[in-house]
């Protein structure tokens, strides 16, 4: 690929965010009611593509059982309020009245309460209790400290999430997690992640775990790239992912590693072009943090915006659009692409002719970039 020089001193490759591409259709169509979305990780089957970011202005224990029963696979916040407090309702309505110049300074005060490992396996039964896939995200940094409560409350999917998650961490003042005994010494399936290259996700990969989370510092309620100069466009961001996925295919003799785009997805068309740039699935915050019955209120942020030393997110307005139903299948009653978001999907696919998901990551990709007018 071609580098463009930045400097004498330096070069770079050129990368693509979501808005500078779009897919193009191929001489065949085909009917949306006749297109699949369901997915499936390791025993685990999903009608529709959808994961719930771990923030707590998108997923509650309520939320998640709702989500599971829409066919989307919930994740919870394992070190957000529903962990730190016995009933976080009354903070959240806080949150949400919170004037923008004290907000994160309040945030950390709130978020500074011990997490209690009795409140996590109490949370995770109650998903549980619905029948619904239970899923758990711990940082990194906490996963050695927690990780067994998760498992003992009968977790289905565990999820490792940071702002990078890599399997060659280094410290010489602490052991770091070794994600690959990790893996296997657990029992259940591990998703891993943000990652952002083919070589960091190829690493991952080779740890045993079930996805990979794709994308850092792209999300709405992120401000990584203005604090610590980090970003990662998502469009090649995925096809790099993509790429060790099929390399790691054949090096492992056949072992699928699922790709999952996690951040910058803001509308469906988004969404869309994760999947064609070779996600399998799509892990979401702010687009599902617009529901009016999601626990944000219409406002979104996630754990880098009350860092107790260096914040790098913001509590965002997102505006509350519609139910969460309404937001994930329709139907739409404005053009933003903010709800239908799988019959976008589903439509998309048919115009292009793909029956599947799998499919569809082939569909042809130009590089076109947005015009806003």
């Amino acid at each position: 690929m071609t580098e463009i020089e930045i400097g004498r001193g330096k070069r770079g490759r050129r990368a693509y965010s979501f808005d500078d591409i779009a897919v193009v259709p191929s001489r065949r169509t085909r009917d949306p009611e006749e297109v699949s979305v369901g997915w499936q990780i390791d025993a685990y089957h999903f009608d529709i593509p959808v994961i719930a970011a771990p923030m707590d202005s998108v997923m509650s224990p309520e939320s998640a059982i709702k989500l599971g029963n829409l066919g989307g696979l919930p994740v919870l916040d394992l070190e957000g309020l529903w962990t730190r407090y016995d009933d976080p309702t009354p903070l959240l309505a806080e949150i949400a009245t919170l004037d923008p110049a004290t907000a994160t300074a309040r945030m950390q005060e709130i978020y500074a309460a011990e997490i209690q490992p009795e409140l996590i396996v109490e949370r995770l039964k109650q998903v549980r209790a619905a029948g619904v896939t239970v899923a758990g995200a711990l940082s990194p940094q906490r996963t050695q400290q927690f990780w067994k409560h998760v498992v003992d409350a009968g977790v289905d999917l565990f999820v490792i999430r940071g702002t990078t998650v890599s399997a060659e961490h280094v410290s010489g003042r602490a052991e770091p997690l070794n994600l690959k005994r990790f893996i296997y010494e657990l029992d259940v399936p591990v998703i891993v992640g943000g990652a952002a290259s083919y070589t960091a996700a190829l690493h991952l990969m080779r740890t045993g775990a079930a996805g990979v989370l794709v994308g850092f510092g792209g999300g709405a309620a992120h401000t990584t790239r203005r604090t610590l100069g980090i970003h990662a466009p998502m469009a090649s961001a995925i096809a790099d992912v993509a790429a060790a996925r099929r390399d790691y295919l054949d090096e492992s003799g056949g072992r699928y590693v699922h790709v999952i785009a996690d951040g910058g997805m803001g509308d469906s068309g988004d969404i869309v072009k994760a999947v064609a740039c070779g996600a399998d699935a799509v892990m979401l915050g702010a687009a599902l943090a617009r529901a009016t019955d999601a626990p944000g209120r219409g406002l979104h942020w996630g754990p880098e915006a009350h860092h107790q030393e260096l914040p790098r997110g913001s509590r965002v307005e997102v505006g509350a659009v519609a139910p969460l139903e309404q937001i994930l299948f329709g139907p739409g009653r404005t053009a933003t692409g903010q709800t239908n978001l799988i019959g976008a999907l589903r439509r998309a696919m048919a115009t292009t002719g793909y029956s599947d998901l799998k499919e569809f990551q082939r569909v042809e990709v130009v590089v076109a970039p947005y015009q806003a007018t």
